[in-house]
């Protein structure tokens, strides 16, 4: 599309071209719902993607009956939210995308939340603080009765200048050093020089992988005007009794902090005497203390003795289909 072209669904000429990827298993009901949220938003995206992670209640048939403008991405095997995002971005980068919208299938934006996304990053650009503009903005989110979701409440930056606090407060935001999966906007030339969600960590902690890696030494913010509805079962945060799921918490956590490039090393040791008194507090909860043992000998096990697969490895039999073009064959790297 030519500059001077108008853009698709009402999307003004010149717009940054944003495709939205919406990753599901086995949800048909909550996907319906959040391809709706996507199609009323007053500033729709340009694409929607959606990668159905080998779902057997019919939900490809579903996209192609009902939503047959989506762009539908069908994995031959479940490969966790890690691998759907890895995915995702991929064929967004594939489409040309300037900015991914990424969100699981239990999330509902209100119908303004991209619009919000958009004029905050405009704002963000036109003074923008140290770090630059910003190169990922995510929104609030929140669970189904409008409090704030603990799962998903971005932190201010830790550190954070009054520099950066500044030229963030002018575009209505706050600075932030990750965000989750739940209505984030990247900028995709990020995405392209730093890489895609690392397939490998199949579930948790992909999200902060990512997001780190993307922001280390840029800028992120938080942006109140954009809200979404996570809508999970229960209201709680990461330490809800995750039973034997824990082991994905510890191997990742273990992976992120000696393998992944997104964390400076004062970050990575507060980051994990943060993850040490959070894994106490799981534990000290829990109504099933001995599947958390096994899960974390586990876990400390194979996060110790082994390193995160390349995407090319991991995503080959499920989804062949694409080359970023990066420099090297990190665990980020390619989908070839």
């Amino acid at each position: 599309m030519s500059p001077g072209e108008a853009g698709p669904a009402g999307r003004p000429p010149g717009a940054p071209r944003v495709a939205a990827v919406v990753v599901t298993y086995e949800r048909r009901e909550l996907l319906t719902e959040a391809l709706g949220a996507l199609a009323a938003q007053t500033a729709p995206p340009a694409v929607v993607i959606v990668v159905d992670n080998a779902s057997t209640d019919g939900t490809a048939d579903l996209v192609r009956e009902r939503f047959a403008s989506a762009d539908l991405v069908e994995l031959s095997r479940n490969t966790g939210g890690a691998g759907g995002f890895a995915a995702g971005t991929a064929r967004a980068l594939e489409l040309d995308a300037d900015l991914i919208w990424l969100m699981d299938d239990d999330t509902v934006p209100e119908p303004g939340a991209l619009a919000a996304l958009l004029e905050a990053r405009e704002r963000a650009a036109e003074r923008p603080g140290p770090g630059g503009p910003p190169v990922l903005i995510a929104s609030r989110v929140v669970w189904t009765d409008g409090r704030d979701h603990p799962m998903n409440t971005p932190r201010v930056k830790p550190g954070a200048s009054k520099a950066e606090l500044a030229a963030a407060a002018r575009a209505g935001c706050a600075p932030i050093r990750s965000a989750s999966f739940v209505s984030v906007l990247v900028d995709a030339a990020a995405v392209r020089e730093r890489g895609l969600p690392v397939a490998d960590y199949f579930l948790w902690n992909d999200d902060f992988e990512f997001t780190t890696r993307l922001l280390r030494g840029r800028t992120g913010l938080s942006c109140p005007a954009s809200v979404v509805v996570h809508k999970t079962r229960t209201f709680g945060g990461t330490e809800t009794d995750p039973g034997d799921r824990f082991y994905y918490e510890v191997r990742n956590k273990i992976w992120l902090f000696t393998r992944s490039r997104g964390l400076a090393p004062g970050e990575r040791a507060l980051y994990a005497g943060s993850s040490l008194r959070r894994w106490a507090r799981t534990y000290a909860r829990s109504q099933d203390r001995a599947t958390l043992r096994r899960a974390l000998g586990k876990g400390l096990n194979d996060g110790l003795l082994r390193r995160p697969r390349g995407n090319d490895e991991v995503m080959t039999t499920a989804w062949r289909r694409y080359d970023p073009g990066r420099s090297d064959d990190s665990a980020e790297g390619r989908l070839v």
